[in-house]
């Protein structure tokens, strides 16, 4: 898995060639298309993650277009992890995108119960806001690694600090999630540091850890719906 801002042009005339390959992890050392097992096969963390949760959220349907974009988060990270081309970068980027604007819709239209315009536009402010984050960590080395990934974690502080005193056990879990994203986040960020004594580097923790937090966060969504239901709010 991979920021967008690392997406490439390939020609010089500003063409996009989506046969460019990418070599931006430990682990990859030849274009070829297993030249990163482990990074390729931890992606099940994503596919397991999506399976159990696409169960779990029977009868909620927010919660299973989650664990179905999950699903297509696992596979779009597989393809990039073996192909390493622009294509595949974008079949990695795109479902992360979409979890997380989805998610932050579902929390601004079912959460702080803003009009469906609202929600959507309240949901657009994120993309400001993390191209925000990014140009404010670019100039910090450890951070910068990674930069467009801080915006999620610190997104969902700011959102626990707005709904902690109504939902508070929906605010824990949110900060749970924040928690594990950020080591994961900074797992990945260490994977070219640690390469000359690690080989297989560290982007496979990331798979690891995403596929967990990911599940997590649709699990804190279901056990707000089922609450809701059964208390009566729909």
């Amino acid at each position: 898995m991979m920021g967008i801002a690392e997406v490439g042009l390939g020609h010089e005339d500003g063409r996009m060639d989506w046969m460019q390959q990418i070599d931006g992890y430990c682990e990859r050392l030849s274009p070829a298309l297993w030249a990163e097992p482990v990074n390729a096969v931890t992606n099940l963390a994503f596919v397991v993650a999506a399976v159990i949760m696409w169960h779990r959220g029977r009868g909620i349907a927010s919660a299973r277009v989650l664990a179905g974009i999950l699903m297509l988060i696992g596979i779009g990270s597989f393809l990039f992890h073996t192909h390493a081309t622009v294509w595949a970068a974008l079949a990695d980027v795109v479902p992360i995108a979409a979890f997380v604007l989805t998610y932050l819709y579902l929390v601004n239209r079912r959460v702080l119960r803003r009009g469906r315009i609202a929600a959507i536009l309240l949901t657009a402010v994120f993309i400001p806001f993390a191209a925000i984050v990014t140009l404010g960590v670019s100039e910090i080395p450890f951070l910068r690694i990674s930069g467009s990934y801080w915006a999620v974690p610190l997104a969902l502080v700011i959102y626990g600090i707005g709904l902690r005193r109504r939902h508070p056990d929906l605010v824990r879990g949110f900060w749970i999630g924040a928690a594990i994203l950020v080591l994961s986040i900074s797992l990945r960020s260490l994977d070219m540091t640690v390469c000359s004594g690690f080989p297989v580097g560290t982007h496979f923790a990331w798979h690891l850890l995403n596929g967990v937090m990911l599940g997590w966060m649709i699990h804190v969504w279901v056990r707000f719906v089922t609450a809701r239901r059964l208390a009566g709010q729909g």
